[in-house]
């Protein structure tokens, strides 16, 4: 009965310790579920005009996503500071962090509008293949994703800086105002969406075009409110009250931000490159797996927003305990946490796989993309617990500026295990496509897995980095 008893005050938080979480990943949950949920209507609305234009809008994403990961990446750098910087209670650390923040953010944003200009077809040609699809359908399907990005592009500045913004909020706890940003700004897509796709109450018929143009309206609108909320609650936000009027970050914290969060920044870029490049693989064996990815990645999306506001939960909580220089209190919390996500996360896996068979019903596509997105949703509901695993690991790893062991565990783990093993199955083997993806989830999320439980117990990840 004692040994029970102490299983369960080590991995089972009290009451008081599920309502503090609750209450700090309500309003990301929200956030990320109408932002997903949207995300998958859009999807739909896309998905009406048909396989080749979703394809097309897919491809693009998919670039885009690698951009979206590097200013995460970029600002979780300094958010490992930042979060420390606010337990410890020093204000002008932090207001140090948000000026390297908005650096980093104008900079990847001019960076990324230009390699979309300059080489974004590129990109798009590993997605499409002729050995698998027609001339025709290749040509229409790059014709579309070219129309697409041509005005995209110009949402990669505003959302770069509002990253900006509600990273250095979330630093302190603060998910309310980004979630209310984001919610602005995607039911302002959503409406958009509609009208310029279709040209519905007057408004031009623009297809994919107006989708592109939906997006990069909301995204101005998204970043104009974070800049407002932080004029106006200057009282509350404290470490915004002059916050730029030097743009000065001292030398010392800029090399520390930049030995430490260089690697996470890398492992973010290249780890989005190389989860991209396994998409490629999978686009190898023709349209009709572009087409399923997509309805797959979409409808993950939603279903993985829990996961997603656990690992930030992470690192917010911990990151905090850390830099009080609560290293004990910090340890259980993380082995909390994770038995809570992955308890969470067998639900929604289990949620995922029931809808499964109905979610590829609601687009305008053949027969045999539904039924390769059925199956991909099913192996993707079936790996989820140990998705949130391996995420809580990860952020648990970052939240103590251990940002080079990150970039071994996320990223060249990918490159060197998950992308050659999609490669090589993909193009040396007649697998059927759904038993590869199985056995690369087996390698990305069961394999990293139990090597994730071995850098936990070690407890090396523990560190307060703003008093080292």
């Amino acid at each position: 009965m004692r040994s029970l008893s102490s299983i369960k005050n080590r991995y089972i938080g009290t009451k008081a310790f599920y309502l503090a979480v609750i209450a700090l990943i309500i309003p990301m949950v929200v956030q990320q579920g109408i932002t997903q949920f949207v995300n998958l209507l859009d999807n739909v609305m896309v998905g009406r005009l048909g396989t080749q234009p979703m394809s097309g809008v897919a491809i693009v994403n998919q670039i885009i996503f690698i951009f979206n990961l590097t200013i995460f990446g970029g600002m979780s750098g300094a958010s490992i500071f930042g979060a420390q910087y606010y337990g410890k209670k020093d204000y002008d650390g932090l207001r140090y962090t948000l000026r390297f923040r908005m650096y980093f953010a104008l900079a990847a944003g001019v960076l990324g509008m230009l390699v979309l200009v300059l080489f974004g077809k590129g990109f798009y040609m590993l997605f499409l293949t002729d050995q698998a699809s027609s001339p025709e359908a290749i040509a229409a399907t790059l014709s579309y994703a070219e129309s697409y990005a041509g005005i995209m592009l110009w949402g990669l500045l505003p959302f770069a800086i509002s990253n900006c913004y509600a990273s250095v909020l979330k630093d302190t706890g603060e998910t309310f105002v980004p979630m209310v940003a984001s919610v602005i700004s995607i039911g302002v897509n959503l409406v958009l969406n509609y009208f310029l796709i279709f040209g519905a109450f007057g408004f031009p018929k623009m297809g994919v075009a107006g989708a592109a143009l939906a997006t990069v309206i909301a995204r101005y609108l998204e970043m104009g409110y974070l800049i407002y909320q932080s004029i106006r609650q200057k009282k509350k936000f404290v470490f915004f009250q002059g916050a730029f009027r030097s743009l000065k970050v001292p030398l010392p914290l800029v090399k520390r931000i930049t030995i430490t969060g260089t690697p996470l920044m890398l492992n973010e870029s290249l780890w989005s490159v190389g989860v991209s490049l396994i998409q490629a693989c999978y686009a190898s064996r023709g349209l009709a797996a572009v087409a399923a990815a997509n309805i797959n990645g979409t409808a993950f999306n939603l279903f993985s927003l829990v996961m997603m506001s656990m690992g930030n939960a992470v690192a917010i909580l911990v990151g905090q305990q850390l830099g009080a220089n609560d290293i004990p209190e910090a340890k259980a919390t993380v082995r909390k946490l994770i038995v809570f996500a992955v308890g969470l996360n067998l639900v929604m896996g289990g949620l995922l796989v029931a809808a499964s068979p109905l979610i590829p019903l609601i687009y305008n596509t053949e027969p045999a993309v539904r039924q390769l997105a059925t199956q991909m949703l099913v192996i993707s509901g079936v790996f989820l617990p140990f998705s949130s695993y391996v995420n809580c690991a990860y952020f648990t790893i970052r939240s103590g500026g251990r940002t080079f062991i990150t970039f071994l565990f996320d990223c060249v783990y990918t490159w060197v295990v998950c992308l050659p093993a999609a490669l090589f199955l993909c193009h040396y083997t007649t697998w059927p496509l759904p038993w590869i993806i199985v056995a690369v989830q087996v390698l990305d999320n069961v394999v990293k897995g139990v090597i994730a439980g071995g850098m936990l117990k070690s407890g090396l990840w523990a560190k307060n980095v703003v008093n080292s």
